[in-house]
């Protein structure tokens, strides 16, 4: 059976991190093995600083030193990588930048979504490049396919939705029964029509667990700098514990509050096919990592704290002192979902409907200002959402000591709790 594994931008950032990853695909013998790859370190961020000098007129000059600097740092990997050795990928990768600059001026013109798609997508298609020429080069018999062939989606760009179908078709005709490596990329795919698109940022564990489902694959390894989940942020709480093992369930619900985690679509086409997925780290593959699969019995075993920073709390009112009823809720909603945020927190009473929001200005100035034709909008930013699965008594007022809070919601599995970002530590403790 199929193994999938999945390598982050952070595994692949230079070339000593390219030999570092050599190893742990040449110890798993078993074939075929999918390898999804995402582009080399911050390239992604890169590409898109580079896109938007793209389509500004005025920063040709910007563009230029932009582009220059990212293919200078994938020439620097390839040149350390292979030398002067005549399987070097230098052509190839040359060719990919080329195509990469003939997108920008044909595309800059388009809307920007479109746009986006069809080059930031040349960040995977480069570093797969490099990666499949390196294997190859050590020994490592390696095919190279390119995703946009095999993950067919429709055309809403920057958040492509899956043709199932289509993409099982398309993965099962190429791949399966194959006895070699099968490097691909995370992150893209294509229409029928041939556009590429993108499954959204951090897709990449998406794209693994679409090709399982569709291999129906024994197990999916995302190698990460960390040796698996954590309860909580280790960079923001001190004492901070690996998961050794939750459900698909609780790792959504994880994801959905806001712990980066895993990709919050990546585990329903696992569950469904009961594929286990297991979170390991590069830098020490022997410890013992996390698994997420069916087994839900370890799931409240150790409380698990969330932070989402950089909040917006949107208070609405109708202007005509009515109730806040089904009808005007949907409106709200409806508003929300044109402007494409989330809800991190809802709360409503008979004259009031209130949401907390990622801070994204640029959607949340033309959504309100779209509200206050029909309501009366109050909003406050600047604020800190902390989420805690779990808890347990006694819990939140500990960690809510010494600041005011000014929402709380709670059931019987999560409490969230509002506060004023500067009342908020640097670093948080969870109680005991």
């Amino acid at each position: 059976m199929t193994t999938v594994f999945k390598f982050g931008g952070a595994s692949i950032k230079d070339a000593d991190a390219i030999r570092h990853l050599t190893p742990l695909i040449e110890d798993h013998k078993d074939r075929p093995l999918v390898v999804v790859v995402s582009a080399m370190g911050k390239t992604t961020n890169k590409l898109e600083t580079l896109l938007a000098a793209a389509r500004d007129e005025h920063r040709s000059d910007d563009y230029r030193k932009c582009f220059e600097a990212l293919q200078a740092e994938h020439r620097e990997a390839i040149e350390s990588l292979f030398d002067d050795a005549q399987d070097s990928p230098a052509e190839r990768v040359d060719a990919l930048f080329d195509e990469l600059d003939a997108q920008h001026q044909k595309h800059r013109g388009a809307a920007y979504a479109k746009h986006y798609d069809q080059t930031v997508c040349y960040g995977e298609l480069i570093s797969t490049t490099i990666v499949a020429a390196w294997l190859n080069h050590q020994g490592t018999a390696t095919d190279w396919h390119d995703a946009r062939e095999l993950v067919r989606t429709d055309a809403c760009h920057q958040a492509a939705n899956l043709d199932w179908p289509a993409t099982a078709e398309a993965i099962g005709e190429r791949l399966a029964g194959s006895d070699r490596v099968i490097l691909t990329q995370g992150f893209i795919g294509g229409t029928a029509q041939g556009a590429a698109t993108t499954l959204g940022r951090e897709g990449s564990d998406f794209s693994a667990a679409i090709f399982a489902h569709c291999l129906d694959a024994r197990e999916v390894v995302i190698w990460k700098d960390v040796t698996g989940l954590y309860n909580a942020d280790p960079r923001r709480f001190d004492n901070a514990v690996q998961l050794e093992r939750i459900s698909y369930g609780e790792a959504t619900e994880l994801a959905w509050h806001g712990a980066k985690v895993i990709h919050p679509k990546t585990l329903g086409p696992l569950q469904e096919k009961a594929i286990p997925l297991t979170v390991r780290s590069f830098e020490t593959p022997d410890a013992a990592p996390t698994v997420i699969d069916a087994e839900r019995r370890f799931d409240a075993d150790v409380p698990c704290c969330i932070l989402r920073e950089n909040q917006v709390w949107l208070e609405v009112r109708p202007r005509d002192f009515a109730f806040m009823d089904e009808p005007r809720q949907h409106d709200i909603l409806g508003h929300l979902v044109e402007a494409g945020l989330h809800a991190n927190l809802v709360d409503s009473g008979a004259m009031r409907f209130a949401i907390c929001l990622d801070d994204k200005p640029e959607r949340l100035a033309p959504m309100i200002e779209s509200l206050e034709g029909d309501y009366a909008v109050r909003h406050e930013d600047s604020l800190t959402l902390l989420t805690v699965r779990h808890p347990r008594q006694g819990m939140m007022d500990a960690l809510g000591a010494d600041r005011e809070t000014l929402v709380e919601r709670r059931n019987d599995t999560t409490a969230q709790r509002l506060f004023r970002s500067r009342d908020c530590p640097e670093t948080w403790h969870i109680p005991d």
